[in-house]
């Protein structure tokens, strides 16, 4: 099952104390550099299964980013409580690696409530996962249709339509066999999906650059990521992820999005600050000029 096989035991963090857990990491074939979204993922099932967060669910969780962790080593993650009430909680999570820092995150957990007003945006209109062509993705297991004819390089495929707003992007994906009854493992695999497209979505703009691009001509990565989650989202079912960039410039991008179930139901909402700038060039720097103390 690929991803969905590897995220899942990867948020499924082994337990060494009552607010300290470990966890690996999701295999890919990308840089030995751990994903984000696999550690907001982790930071949050984290939380949720620390002591005196028992009853509640995880509504919002935002991880900044300070160091790559690697995915060859195991990682680190403790909870410390601010509050725990009777319907609220806040707790910070600490993500280390081999005794280094590498990010930490505020989590907000709440025991919902009967409604006394209720809205939500709708789900934009675009096609639906059947009409559209599946994507090669590095994630195997992964099912991944994108909107519009757009691509997830950041550019735009022939016959896409004239009048799309290129700042924004729309994907489908699904994790299909994902089982989890866990709700806190199901929010992990959304937060994971919510952080990977956002960067995409700020190069389409620009033409002159694309996402394949990334760590050859340019540096990316994640400086921060956070996730509201309104309702439970079954992973193994379409969810479309709807991503818009306002702005982009001084080495940094901005961008935000919704999330939402295949009956159309507003599932999270997402945003993320990312860099993307030239490589450095001055003291610290690699043999082939990449920084090395390079962010996520």
């Amino acid at each position: 099952m690929g991803i969905v096989t590897d995220l899942a035991s990867a948020l499924d963090l082994e337990r060494l104390g009552a607010n300290r857990f470990r966890g690996g990491s999701v295999d890919s074939p990308e840089r030995d550099v751990v994903f984000g979204g696999q550690l907001i993922g982790q930071c949050a099932v984290a939380a949720a299964r620390a002591e005196p967060a028992a009853g509640k669910r995880i509504k919002t969780v935002h991880a900044l980013f300070a160091r790559t962790a690697s995915k060859a080593s195991p990682i680190d993650f403790e909870v410390e409580f601010l509050h725990a009430g009777r319907t609220m909680a806040s707790a910070t999570v600490t993500v280390t690696q081999c005794g280094r820092l590498c990010a930490r995150a505020m989590a907000l957990l709440t025991a919902d409530d009967d409604d006394l007003i209720r809205h939500a945006a709708p789900m934009p209109a675009v096609e639906p996962p059947e009409a559209l062509e599946a994507v090669t993705d590095p994630y195997v297991g992964r099912e991944l249709r994108v909107a519009g004819g757009a691509d997830l390089n950041g550019s735009t495929r022939p016959g896409a339509d004239p009048t799309a707003d290129p700042t924004e992007l729309s994907v489908w994906t699904r994790m299909p066999g994902d089982t989890s009854a866990e709700q806190a493992v199901a929010q992990g695999m959304l937060a994971h999906a919510s952080a990977g497209f956002l960067i995409g979505a700020a190069m389409r703009p620009h033409p002159e650059l694309t996402i394949v691009d990334a760590h050859d001509r340019f540096s990316t990565g994640i400086l921060g990521h956070s996730v509201t989650f309104h309702e439970e989202a079954d992973m193994s079912d379409w969810i479309l992820l709807a991503h818009e960039s306002p702005y982009a410039g001084r080495g940094r991008s901005y961008g935000r999005g919704h999330a939402f179930a295949r009956d159309g139901r507003l599932v999270a909402s997402f945003a993320q600050d990312a860099i993307i700038r030239s490589f450095a060039t001055g003291p610290g720097t690699a043999a082939d000029g990449r920084s090395k103390a390079s962010v996520l």
